[in-house]
């Protein structure tokens, strides 16, 4: 296996897995805020809410679908370019993903179906029942798919036999404790991306004085899950970031550029990193952050790079273990940065909507560009996730190179990348089109009775 087939495996993954991403966290958000307007519809039964939820529901089917599409190629290429991981970790893997295809995804999938055409055959509550099983099976789907990822950043519940994991605990592969920090934090995140998606809508809609009553519920409703969720991806990134610092130390090195071992800890704003020379050329630090980050106290040992590098050497043999540092680096810092902008902004929302006031018409043009915030977020932590964790697959078990197909040729991956990432282009421009299509589209009066 030559690296530049590794190399191009790697780029194909991460291509189709960021596409993919960037519609599962609006699906989770969207349909939770989707059912909570159709539940404000059947407890008064006004018309506006009716509309609004048909407005909205429209363009969660929409995203729905595109997510569906996209999350497909996923599953063919571990059997293409990763067949040593599928090989040797299947059996454990394969499970979770074979529950939230069989239980989560066809509930999801089967009662969507129910919603969208259910709306003069159900009855108010069996139509309602419908959207909000479609939100809490599209949780669930989320829940196995992050049991199946877990167990690729902290392995439990396994044994080694005839050079494969096989599942001896499946309760201990439930409870693994990195499930239960980083589902919270994906499906708050998901949450934070639905409201920041239903405020710059409806902010558009503001601008234009268009069904000025409807929009101006929806944003105030988006205003305060958007406060929720925001503050709630820190306080649980924050527990987290805590695990990571027991269970993949290295991880946590190189998001802070941690050469050598510190007690206490101090935190790099900014570094310039040199990679080659495993130094930083410069950097602007905060005392003893690092280990307040780490242990909630100003002191407190974190392990630097070097040192775990010699700790993996004297365990697994030479090699780099060492994950990219500037890429790891930056998207820490960049994914709490947007996270904080998306705080302060959902908060002084909020702040306005207690006070009574009305958000000032020259701030209100800053809202549709902000959907777009969550959306970064959202991908430079998972970048942060999957790039912390190199080179291993499976942490401590699995490192990349063991993991690729044998037979994979850098040709046969190149063609294959090109054409996912143009097929892709494609379906991202067609989904772009579409959801600015229907979100500028001024809901009437007309609907159909219930």
């Amino acid at each position: 296996m030559d690296e530049l087939t590794l190399i191009l495996s790697r780029w194909q993954f991460a291509i189709t897995t960021v596409y993919h991403f960037f519609f599962v966290p609006l699906t989770l958000g969207l349909g939770l805020l989707v059912a909570i307007l159709e539940t404000r519809y059947v407890r008064t039964g006004q018309e506006a809410h009716k509309r609004q939820t048909q407005f909205w529901g429209k363009l969660f089917v929409i995203n729905f679908a595109m997510g569906v599409v996209t999350g497909i190629v996923q599953e063919f290429q571990f059997g293409m370019n990763w067949s040593e991981y599928s090989r040797y970790v299947g059996d454990i893997f394969g499970a979770p993903l074979a529950i939230e295809a069989l239980l989560a995804f066809f509930i999801e999938s089967t009662f969507l179906g129910l919603w969208i055409f259910g709306w003069e055959k159900l009855s108010k509550k069996m139509h309602l029942a419908a959207i909000w099983l479609v939100s809490i099976s599209s949780m669930l789907s989320a829940l196995w798919i992050l049991i199946a990822n877990s167990f690729m950043q902290q392995p439990t519940g396994f044994v080694e036999e005839n050079g494969r994991l096989v599942l001896v605990n499946f309760w201990a592969l439930l409870t693994n404790p990195n499930v239960w920090y980083q589902f919270p934090h994906v499906l708050l995140g998901g949450i934070s991306t639905g409201a920041f998606f239903m405020l710059g809508i409806s902010a558009y809609h503001l601008i234009r004085k268009q069904n000025v009553e409807m929009f101006t519920y929806s944003f105030k409703l988006a205003a305060i899950v958007a406060l929720i969720g925001s503050l709630g991806v820190a306080v649980i990134g924050h527990a987290q970031g805590q695990n990571t610092v027991r269970t993949q130390p290295m991880k946590m090195a190189a998001a802070e550029a941690l050469w050598h071992t510190e007690d206490p800890a101090a935190f790099s704003l900014v570094a310039g990193i040199d990679e080659n020379a495993q130094q930083n050329t410069f950097a602007l630090r905060i005392p003893g952050m690092l280990s307040f980050l780490s242990y909630n106290r100003f002191s407190g040992e974190v392990k630097g790079m070097l040192d775990l590098q010699k700790e993996f050497e004297a365990k697994h043999g030479p090699g780099n273990y060492i994950p990219p540092v500037a890429m790891t680096f930056w998207t820490f810092r960049l994914m709490v940065g947007i996270g904080t902008l998306m705080i302060v902004l959902a908060l002084y929302l909020v702040f306005m909507i207690w006070r009574k006031k009305p958000v000032p018409a020259k701030l209100l043009p800053i809202f549709p560009f902000a959907i777009a915030l969550p959306f970064l977020a959202n991908t430079f932590g998972w970048l942060l996730t999957e790039m912390g964790r190199q080179p291993w697959v499976v942490y401590d078990q699995l490192t990349l190179s063991q993991a690729v197909s044998p037979n994979l040729t850098s040709g046969m991956v190149l063609t294959s990348l090109i054409g996912f990432t143009l097929i892709y282009a494609l379906l991202m421009a067609a989904d772009v089109y579409l959801l600015a299509k229907y979100a500028k589209t001024v809901p009437t009066h007309h609907t159909a009775r219930h």
